[in-house]
């Protein structure tokens, strides 16, 4: 089943067609939240996505999708600039066509992502956040494709983050998350691993991007789309 997400229905009319003459199933969506919806739900091969959405658009629509799912992404749109490109591949789109678009060559590229990830392109149980990827089968983090070492005490406390994002944590039940792994019996010593985590994942540690404070509480993987 291919996600067709776009806003323009002369477009989705087009990519039907074409997509359905070539053998896909398809459902569509024409706005950022309503794709998140439907991906969530239908859970499709593939997702064609138009970067220029109402709302919630493109980009912050894969940049959700990839913290919860490797869900193949072409990304359509009408937009030239390389830097838009860029942006798209780095949050883990696959590929993208810019528009207008031959409707062959959408079919074509649905099906080269596809053999792709028929290939083992694709990895289940890696999490993805922009430029940071958490292998929790392969215990490893990476940044911009550069290993990040992490203690076993600390990627334990990252994949109990990352796994839930928008969740908040007590320091109490991430301390028990890390018993046998780094139990040291006191809740601050939580925040000594985070501040690693942080000095090591981090551009800039004083400011996070990824693991974050909730003063009086304890600390959450952002959940910022």
């Amino acid at each position: 089943m291919i996600l067709l997400v776009d806003d323009e229905p002369k477009i989705v009319k087009l990519a039907r067609d074409y997509l359905e003459q070539g053998g896909f199933s398809v459902v569509t969506a024409a706005d950022g939240k309503t794709a998140l919806a439907v991906a969530r739900h239908e859970r499709p091969d593939l997702i064609v996505l138009d970067l220029n959405l109402p709302g919630m658009d493109g980009l912050d629509v894969c940049r959700a999708l990839r913290r919860e799912s490797d869900v193949p992404i072409i990304m359509l749109t009408a937009r030239v600039e390389e830097t838009d490109r860029l942006i798209g591949l780095e949050l883990g789109a696959d590929d993208y066509i810019t528009k207008p678009f031959s409707p062959r060559e959408l079919v074509a590229r649905v099906r080269a992502v596809l053999r792709r990830v028929q290939g083992g392109i694709h990895k289940p149980g890696l999490i993805r956040v922009g430029d940071l990827e958490i292998d929790m089968n392969g215990h490893c983090v990476t940044r911009a494709g550069e290993p990040i070492h992490l203690t076993r005490g600390e990627f334990s406390l990252l994949s109990t983050l990352a796994q839930h994002p928008g969740q908040t944590f007590t320091r109490a039940q991430l301390l028990d998350r890390l018993h046998g792994v780094a139990y040291e019996g006191f809740d601050r010593s939580i925040d000594a691993h985070i501040k690693n985590i942080r000095r090591k994942l981090e551009i800039n540690p004083a400011e996070p991007h990824y693991v974050l404070t909730v003063y009086g509480i304890g600390y959450k993987f952002s959940d910022e789309v």
